[in-house]
């Protein structure tokens, strides 16, 4: 009986600590779309030192597009890493696409010193998604929880 009961409570907890190991298998279209996200991201960043205004359809496009990626991410099992890197990006109170987009706005027209410091951070921080999309490793997740660290 003894016996049994320990090979019972074995089995659960061998389930158990499996079950907080899984990570989201890989995904196609989390891959491509966020390859996408980049490059429309990157194309647009290089206009943010021309008047917001005529890049306001561009932006509200791009927004509608990290949107969406949030709410698939969010919905996918076993996704926690990506799901917050990709809300990351989409909160437009931090520096990265979202913020930054909004800071155009704000501000109407940014510097080119600016625009290009901030491009640096964003394109690395997508990076960092198709890295770990691409090859969910123990280093591509270790390098997003770091940066989710800082």
């Amino acid at each position: 009986m003894k016996l049994k009961l320990f090979l019972s409570s074995l089995l659960f907890s061998v389930l158990l600590s499996c079950n907080t190991l899984k990570t989201a298998v890989y995904d196609q279209y989390s891959y491509q779309q966020t390859i996408s996200l980049k490059v429309e991201s990157e194309a647009l960043i290089e206009h943010a030192t021309d008047n917001f205004s005529n890049h306001e359809v561009e932006v509200n496009d791009l927004v509608l597009e990290l949107k969406k990626l949030v709410e698939y991410e969010k919905n996918k099992p076993n996704n926690e890493i990506t799901y917050a890197m990709i809300k990351l990006m989409a909160d437009q109170d931090k520096n990265l696409l979202a913020g930054f987009l909004k800071r155009w706005e704000n501000e109407q027209q940014l510097s080119q010193v600016f625009t290009n410091e901030a491009k640096a951070q964003i394109m690395e921080a997508f990076d960092l998604i198709i890295k770990y999309e691409a090859n969910k490793n123990k280093e591509n997740k270790q390098s997003i929880l770091d940066y989710l660290g800082n």
